[in-house]
């Protein structure tokens, strides 16, 4: 059975931390599990879900995206044999489209949203963040799609993406500063990844001279830096506007 593997692979892989929380619970707290009977189904639930979210994730999403970056890039949909940069717009639109709904579907971005508005006392809304969030996602994936059309090194944009997330840090205010960091890891999360890698990998694949390695997976860092510049700018904006 095609669900059967990624079935029993999932259970080792929730085992420890499973096992963790057990030992805790028992050994080090000393204490008896409270609801049992609803833990042990939650426990079963959640291993069922991952299980069949990694199975969608391989059987659909991420060979969606390598069908439609393979597709966009081909000289018959381009109608050109010698293709420059701006021809590839097809890419840019549609690495946008991805980037920003992909993040939107994220469930840790979704959790982190929700908590932040509770921490804050409902000044941190939770649809402005997760949009903010969405949209650094999705200029991120569209400028590293043209970094690969283009051929330019991964480092130049990375030292500069993180140069002006250092300027910004000095004048966003203290209170946001921690959540922008921290949305650039809940961008890279079970949703975005396969989908931006897959995106990475299959322009990497089809425009000459490309490395699938770097290239296809540099896109990921993108997809972590841009939405810590767009909290931290969306900060600074509503600061200012709030003055």
């Amino acid at each position: 059975m095609i669900i059967l593997q990624p079935f029993i692979s999932m259970f080792w892989d929730i085992a420890p931390i499973i096992g963790m929380i057990l030992i805790f619970q028992l050994f080090i707290i000393k204490e008896k599990i409270p609801n049992l009977t609803q833990t042990l189904f939650g426990i079963f639930m959640v291993w069922i879900g991952l299980t069949l979210f990694i199975v969608g994730l391989e059987k659909a999403l991420f060979p969606i995206g390598k069908m439609m970056a393979i597709q966009l890039t081909s000289p018959d949909f381009l109608g050109k044999t010698q293709l420059n940069w701006n021809d590839y717009y097809w890419v840019y639109l549609f690495a946008a489209s991805m980037g920003f709904s992909a993040t939107i579907a994220e469930p840790s971005l979704l959790a982190i949203s929700i908590k932040a508005n509770e921490v804050s006392g409902n000044s941190i809304r939770v649809w402005p963040l997760r949009i903010t969030v969405a949209l650094g996602v999705a200029i991120g994936i569209a400028l590293g799609s043209y970094r690969i059309v283009v051929g330019l090194p991964l480092h130049y944009f990375i030292i500069v993406g993180y140069g002006i997330v250092i300027v910004q840090t000095f004048f966003a205010p203290k209170q946001i500063i921690a959540l922008a960091y921290d949305s650039g890891g809940v961008t890279t999360s079970s949703v975005t990844v396969p989908l931006v890698a897959a995106l990475g990998l299959g322009l990497a694949s089809t425009i000459e001279g490309r490395n699938p390695l770097i290239d296809g997976f540099g896109l990921i860092a993108f997809a972590s830096l841009f939405p810590i510049m767009g909290v931290l700018a969306y900060a600074q904006i509503k600061h200012l506007i709030n003055k």
